[in-house]
């Protein structure tokens, strides 16, 4: 996205170091965001197009968006540790983002998103940081993968988004998921898992159905 800039830094985590990319809005910051990315045995890493998509939509919105690698990937230390590791890895950077960066977002809670695997550990960050008492803006989730991992009740303002044809994580799964928790579901026809040419789609349904803080 035109007038977003991003570097890369190293921050301390529970397993070392974390790998992360920090995308800057052009213009005032207005919170931040934590974007989640797949599976890290599948592939998955900070630099995945949807992870990409989501984050550069974010900080064209005006957020200061950070896409950690998780533990075991590309600089990242430690090793795959079934979505536990990898919680308390997004914990520590969003930590470590409110430390550095809090005095640039004094108006909203972080805003938690996430691809596939990312999207649901970020349901179950959501949850770790209500037992500490601590909010979260609005959640943004793109093919959550509902039936293979541990993926807790979000709010019901979270925008959910799932590819029509996703052979990865059926439709059919995620509504199960969304129906008994009323919860509306953004399904882009003719999508599989990872949008592809479906990319421009996924931007324009995050920054049309966004809000004002």
């Amino acid at each position: 996205m035109s007038g977003v800039k991003t570097r890369r830094e190293l921050i301390p985590g529970p397993a070392g170091r974390i790998e992360c990319a920090i995308d800057l809005p052009p213009g005032q910051v207005r919170g931040l965001a934590l974007v989640a990315h797949p599976h890290p045995l599948y592939g998955g890493t900070l630099d995945n197009k949807v992870v990409q998509t989501l984050a550069h939509a974010l900080a064209g919105l005006g957020y200061l968006a950070l896409r950690p690698n998780f533990r075991g990937v590309g600089a990242s230390e430690g090793a795959y540790d079934e979505g536990r590791g990898e919680r308390d890895d997004l914990l520590a950077t969003l930590e470590h983002a409110q430390r550095e960066f809090g005095a640039f977002h004094p108006v909203s809670e972080p805003v938690l998103a996430g691809f596939s695997f990312g999207a649901a550990v970020q349901t179950q960050v959501a949850d770790q940081l209500a037992a500490r008492s601590r909010g979260h803006g609005r959640m943004l989730l793109v093919g959550v993968a509902v039936k293979h991992f541990d993926a807790r009740p979000v709010p019901r303002d979270s925008i959910v988004i799932h590819g029509e044809n996703d052979e990865t994580v059926l439709l059919a799964d995620v509504l199960d998921w969304a129906r008994g928790q009323e919860l509306p579901v953004v399904v882009v026809p003719g999508a599989d898992h990872f949008f592809h040419r479906r990319l421009q789609v996924l931007r324009s349904i995050v920054t049309s159905n966004w809000r004002a803080p």
